[in-house]
């Protein structure tokens, strides 16, 4: 069929059509709910009706995840499309079918294409403005969690300093009691005081260092001594618990700028944690390597792995997955807030075949 065959009073139909098409359309896309599905079902009925052969006509969609089609599409077909792009990339496509049985209607009108294209590109203006809605709303959760934090930072610096005194004098008058009484029982009841009170302090001192209240003392040093240094003293750690480790280092000259006790700070508490949740005879993985800014410590587990559900928590002060008594949950807290004092970044991954794998990524100078 020839496009001049159609009459004045047929063309001026399909533009109504088409003005119909659209306004119905962008209401449709205006009075959106929540549900994508839902939205492009209904401008796939609506584009049907504005095609020419509506009885003969298959609309197909497809845009991110989403692949709709307002009938089952024909095997044998003759199509006309257009592209969905956001920000010049293609994520989908519309297309108009008519099967290709019927030849004397296989004929697609110029305007039909332009609303097609028109159609296309409104779709993608929806899908976008979608998607920055989703941003912003990750941003300001981001940005509520990182006020509360820095309230929760103050609040702690506060608590740690009041703590510190009245903890000193526990310490010391059990210290002075437990020398002094020859008491057997006394001299028992007095380490317990002495226990309590160090571990009381280890807490407040992880607390400062949450708050980034401990003053840095950031120099360029050679990373490698740091950590073997710290792999010693953890020796007795991995013996106990049966577990093996290995250490490989791309670059054993490798300098950065950091604080050389915060860094241990950090690495026995990723060290530590991952001897807890590690089987007996398994391996603990460390590697140091980096690139020309930034040096990266992976420490690879054959552990149970961390829970998807509980991934975005683990770095929130006081939550813990150790039984009671056996964390304070400051512990990766306090290795979050010091890889962001150094201007670093700390993520998680799944190991191969299981466990967890921390990745730490810092700056070789900032």
């Amino acid at each position: 069929m020839d496009a001049q065959s159609i009459s004045v009073e047929e063309k001026l139909q399909e533009r109504i059509k088409e003005l119909s098409c659209l306004y119905q359309v962008s209401s449709a896309l205006r009075e959106f709910d929540g549900s994508y599905e839902a939205t492009l079902k209904s401008i796939l009925q609506i584009l049907k009706n504005a095609w020419r052969f509506p009885e003969l006509a298959t609309v197909e969609i497809q845009c991110e995840s989403y692949h709709l089609s307002s009938n089952p599409i024909p095997k044998e077909a003759y199509s006309q499309k257009s592209i969905i792009k956001i920000s010049e990339n293609e994520v989908g496509f519309i297309k108009v079918h008519y099967p290709a049985s019927d030849l004397s209607k296989a004929l697609f009108l110029v305007e039909e294409q332009r609303l097609l294209d028109k159609i296309a590109y409104e779709v993608a203006l929806f899908f976008e403005r979608q998607n920055i809605k989703i941003q912003e709303e990750h941003l300001k959760l981001i940005a509520a969690r990182n006020d509360r934090l820095a309230i929760l930072g103050e609040i702690t610096a506060g608590i740690a300093h009041e703590l510190n005194t009245p903890l000193g004098n526990i310490l010391g008058f059990a210290e002075f009691i437990e020398e002094k009484t020859s008491e057997k029982q006394t001299k028992r009841d007095a380490q317990k005081i002495i226990n309590s009170a160090i571990y009381s302090r280890e807490v407040v001192k992880k607390l400062m260092f949450f708050s980034c209240d401990m003053p840095q003392d950031i120099k360029k040093i050679e990373v490698e001594p740091v950590i073997t240094q710290a792999l010693s003293l953890l020796k007795p750690n991995f013996k106990k618990a049966k577990i093996r480790f290995k250490f490989n280092i791309q670059d054993p000259a490798l300098k950065a700028q950091v604080d050389p006790i915060q860094l241990t700070q950090v690495f026995f508490n990723l060290v530590i944690n991952a001897i807890y949740y590690s089987p007996e005879n398994s391996q603990i993985l460390i590697s140091v390597y980096s690139d020309q800014m930034h040096y990266t410590i992976e420490i690879a587990d054959e552990g149970k792995g961390i829970d998807p559900e509980v991934k975005d928590k683990i770095f929130e002060p006081f939550y813990t997955t150790k039984p009671l008594g056996e964390g304070s949950g400051l512990g990766l807290s306090v290795v979050h807030g010091i890889i962001k004092s150094h201007k670093g970044e700390i993520s998680i991954a799944p190991n191969s075949p299981k466990g967890s794998i921390f990745k730490i990524k810092l700056p070789l100078n900032f």
